[in-house]
């Protein structure tokens, strides 16, 4: 049975594909809880503006993305770590300027519809939570997931690719 478990267990952790997905939600889902942790800390605890605390909840969250991607999820041994960080925070620059203007945009926009106003007045400094669950969901599966598959974490030889083939 233990052998089995482990069969199951190298197979999952080394094939594509689908399973590339998941390992790459697994590393998502981390990164998520903490850019999540960071931003709630820094918003509720030290009382520093939702919008700053957003940002700097995304630079921690992508830091732990980008290690665990690098070392389990895409597998990039022969990428360089100099080019991969390059293409990772090309990126990562658009993922936080998407998490930081959509949340901003959606809890503005929420807060100043007079339903919410008066129904929901004692979470509504918290509402940017619920924004940040939305846009965070939205901009990992169609931004984030993509460019590393097709863009950070491929094409690592890119200069093989631009060079002719020797004729022997």
């Amino acid at each position: 049975m233990a052998n089995c478990i482990k069969k199951s267990a190298k197979a999952f952790s080394e094939k594509g594909g689908i399973f590339m997905f998941i390992r790459a939600q697994f590393s998502s889902q981390v990164a998520s809880a903490t850019d999540f942790f960071i931003t709630i800390l820094l918003a509720n605890l030290w009382n520093i503006y939702y919008v700053y605390a957003t940002f700097v909840g995304s630079i921690c969250g992508g830091i732990v993305n980008c290690i665990i991607n690098y070392k389990w999820t895409f597998k990039t041994k022969d990428c360089k770590k100099q080019y991969v960080i390059i293409k990772y925070i090309l990126v990562w620059i658009g993922s936080i300027l998407l998490n930081t203007w959509g949340i901003y945009i959606m809890t503005e926009a929420i807060s100043q519809n007079p339903w919410v106003q008066d129904k929901l007045n004692p979470f509504i400094d918290n509402l940017f939570v619920f924004s940040k669950i939305v846009v965070s969901l939205i901009v990992g599966f169609t931004w984030n997931y993509n460019m590393q598959r097709v863009f950070v974490y491929k094409n690592c030889r890119i200069r093989s690719r631009f060079q002719r083939k020797r004729v022997q």
